[in-house]
C-alpha cells in the first residue's frame, strides 16, 4: 500500500518542485503543509485532491490517502511542572524581603502578555501556561501571605487570570470550564471592588451564548453586565455593542437601534488610554463592535458589506500585517464580509472572503460557527456554483485541521 507523504514526496521529485512550490501550486500554507508531511498534522480529502492536481498525479496521490488510515497526533499535554514564568517567578521572589511587590509586578506583566497571546493565538498549550500561572496567583492568595482585605492588587491580578482563562477555555470550545472560570473571575472583582472584572465576565458569558444560538439570553446578559461594568470601560461599550447584536439576531429592530445608540455613546466616553490590542482592547472605528454583524443579522446585506470593508481597513490593516499575525477576530469579521456578500448574491467575493478567513492563524470555535453559517448559507442558496463546492472543500478542510485539538482541561476549583 503507497504512503501517502511518500507519494506526494516522489512526485514532487520527478516534477522538481519544492515544498512552497507545491503549497503555492494547492493553495496551502507551506509551513502546515510540512508538518502534514512530517506526520504532525493529518491531511484532509481536500488537500489530497489539491495536492493530486498540482502534481499531476491522476489519481494516484488521492488513492493512497484513500487507502492509509490516519493516527490523529496525539495531544501532548503539559506536565504539572510550573510552567517557566512560574519557575522565573519563584526564582526572583527566593530571599527577598518584598517578594509579594515582585510577585505582583511580574504576575501584572502577565497579564498584560497574555491579554495579546490570547488575542492571536488561543490553544490548548496556552491555557496550560495560564492554568499554571493562575494557580501559582491563587498559592500566594491562599497560603497566608495576605490577610483578608489586603494586597487587593493580586486578587485583581488573579481575576485578570481567571478571565483570560475564560476567554481561552470558550474560543477552545470548552464551555464548562469557560463558565467556571467567568465565576471565579466575578468572585474576585467582587473581593477587590473591582467591577470591570464583572464587566468582561458578563461579556464571555454572553458571546458563549451568542454562539450557542440563545439570542434573547445572551441579550440579558449583556444587559446585566453594562449595570455592572463601569461605563467608560471598554468592557461597558463592549456589552452594549454585545445586546446590540443579540437583539438583531431575533429581529428586534427597535431593541438594537436602543442598543446601538448606547455603544456608540459608551464608546465616545472611552479614553486614549483605551487599548486597541489584546482580547480587552476595541477597534478604533467609526461604528461600535459588532455593527457590521447586526445590519447581517436583519438583512442590511450593502450596509453590512460597507461597514465591514472599513472595519478591516481602518481596524486591522490588512496591507501591513500578514494573515497568521492578525487578532482571530480578523477571520471572524472575513466571515461576516463574506456572508453579507453571500446575501447580495456575490458569491465569488463570498468564497474568497471565506476562504481567507479559514487561511488566518489558529482556528478557533465561534470562527467555526460563522464558517459554518456560510457554508450552509451558500449550499442553500448557491447549490451548483463551483465557488460553493471550493469553499465547501476549504471549510471541511479547515475543519479536520481542527479536530486534532483536544477540549482544554476542566479546571480545578479555584483557589
Amino acid at each position: 500500500m503507497a504512503d501517502f507523504a511518500t507519494e506526494v514526496r516522489r512526485f514532487m521529485a520527478e516534477r522538481g518542485m519544492s515544498l512552497r512550490g507545491l503549497a503555492k501550486a494547492a493553495h496551502y500554507d507551506a509551513s502546515l503543509l510540512s508538518k502534514v508531511l512530517n506526520g504532525h498534522r493529518p491531511y484532509s480529502p481536500y488537500l489530497a485532491a489539491s495536492l493530486d492536481r498540482a502534481l499531476g498525479a491522476e489519481g494516484q496521490i488521492e488513492n493512497a490517502a484513500r487507502q492509509q488510515p490516519q493516527k490523529r497526533p496525539a495531544r501532548v499535554r503539559a506536565a504539572r511542572s510550573p510552567s517557566r514564568a512560574v519557575e522565573a517567578l519563584q526564582a526572583v521572589m527566593a530571599d527577598d524581603a518584598a517578594e509579594l511587590d515582585i510577585a505582583s509586578d511580574g504576575l501584572a506583566e502577565l497579564v498584560s502578555h497574555y491579554a495579546t497571546v490570547v488575542s492571536v493565538a488561543p490553544s490548548a498549550a496556552v491555557y496550560d501556561e495560564l492554568l499554571s500561572i493562575r494557580s501559582f496567583a491563587g498559592s500566594l492568595i491562599g497560603r497566608g501571605h495576605t490577610p483578608p482585605g489586603h494586597r487587593p492588587d493580586l486578587i485583581v491580578t488573579a481575576g485578570w487570570l481567571s478571565s483570560l482563562l475564560s476567554i481561552s477555555a470558550a474560543d477552545i470550545g470548552d464551555h464548562a470550564a469557560a463558565l467556571v472560570w467567568c465565576a471565579d473571575t466575578e468572585r474576585r472583582g467582587r473581593d477587590a471592588g473591582y467591577p470591570d472584572l464583572l464587566g468582561w465576565a458578563a461579556l464571555t458569558r454572553a458571546l458563549i451564548a451568542y454562539y450557542q444560538g440563545q439570542p434573547l439570553h445572551s441579550a440579558a446578559i449583556a444587559r446585566r453586565g453594562q449595570e455592572a461594568a463601569p461605563p467608560g470601560t471598554v468592557a461597558h461599550a463592549k456589552l452594549a455593542a454585545q445586546e446590540m447584536r443579540s437583539l438583531a439576531m431575533v429581529g428586534d429592530d427597535a431593541g438594537m437601534a436602543d442598543a446601538r445608540r448606547r455603544a456608540a455613546a459608551a464608546v465616545g466616553k472611552l479614553t486614549a488610554a483605551a487599548a486597541t490590542a489584546g482580547v480587552y482592547s476595541i477597534p478604533r472605528a467609526d461604528d461600535p463592535p459588532y455593527t457590521a454583524t447586526s445590519l447581517l443579522l436583519v438583512k442590511r446585506y450593502h450596509d453590512a458589506a460597507e461597514t465591514t470593508r472599513r472595519l478591516i481597513e481602518t481596524g486591522y490593516s490588512p496591507q501591513s500585517r500578514t494573515p497568521g499575525e492578525q487578532p482571530t477576530n480578523y477571520a471572524r469579521t472575513l466571515l461576516i464580509l463574506a456572508l453579507a456578500e453571500a446575501g447580495l448574491g456575490r458569491i465569488d467575493e463570498a468564497s474568497a472572503a471565506g476562504s481567507a478567513a479559514l487561511e488566518c492563524g489558529r482556528l478557533v470555535w465561534p470562527t467555526m460557527v460563522l464558517a459554518a453559517r456560510l457554508d450552509r448559507s451558500l449550499a442553500r442558496n448557491y447549490p451548483q456554483a463551483a465557488d460553493t463546492a471550493d469553499y465547501h472543500a476549504r471549510y471541511i478542510d479547515a475543519a479536520d485541521r481542527l479536530a486534532p485539538l483536544a477540549p482544554c482541561p476542566r479546571p480545578e476549583e479555584p483557589a
